[in-house]
């Protein structure tokens, strides 16, 4: 009898060696929270993590992998929020909360919001400091909640931006415009820049 040789994927044994670890310790184990398969190769969400982006139509996309999961997701700091657009990116509008406009109680918003939705979308008001910050990613990682940031964040596991928008559907100066096309690219998280193409 011949030993074959084991196919193991190293980072993915390592997570969860990670993950065991974490659960030994007695600190929340962080879990994988669903993302759209356009999203698949391009980031992966987890529990207790923080996420940037920099439009409206790439936070929706974060939160609409979650929600189609059946999960509950929020916003906040979002007064032009367009509940067709949402619906149109894959929130189900039935399991999404909003508080358009927080003001300056954003901080404590969003961490209510932390204790009992597994997404939360937040554009804040202006800048974070370091200290507001650490005290959200403490609540995200008691909650197992993720937090997808529209504007700066002291610290991001990863940060996703549109490099490239390419509109379809206009030839010749008329027509209807049928999709967006965009690459984006994801910083971050200790590796490479990765770039996927997705469509909008």
């Amino acid at each position: 009898m011949s030993a074959r040789p084991l196919e193991i994927d190293t980072l993915a044994q390592i997570e969860q060696l990670r993950g065991r670890i974490a659960a030994l310790e007695g600190g929340p184990t962080r879990l994988d929270v669903p993302v759209l398969p356009a999203f698949a190769e391009l980031v992966r969400l987890r529990t207790g993590g923080v996420y940037g982006v920099d439009s409206a139509t790439l936070g929706m996309a974060l939160a609409a992998g979650a929600s189609q999961a059946g999960e509950w997701v929020g916003f906040a700091g979002w007064d032009d929020f367009g509940a067709e657009a949402a619906q149109q990116r894959g929130i189900v509008l039935g399991r999404t909360v909003l508080v358009p406009s927080p003001g300056e109680h954003w901080l404590e918003v969003t961490a209510a919001l932390v204790d009992v939705l597994k997404v939360v979308v937040l554009r804040p008001p202006g800048g974070v400091d370091a200290k507001s910050a650490s005290l959200l990613e403490a609540r995200l990682r008691a909650r197992s909640a993720v937090l997808v940031v529209q504007g700066e964040w002291p610290r991001c596991e990863a940060r996703i931006s549109a490099e490239q928008v390419a509109w379809e559907g206009i030839g010749h100066g008329r027509g209807r415009l049928r999709e967006r096309r965009a690459t984006l690219v994801a910083r971050g998280g200790g590796r490479m820049p990765v770039r996927a193409e997705v469509v909008l």
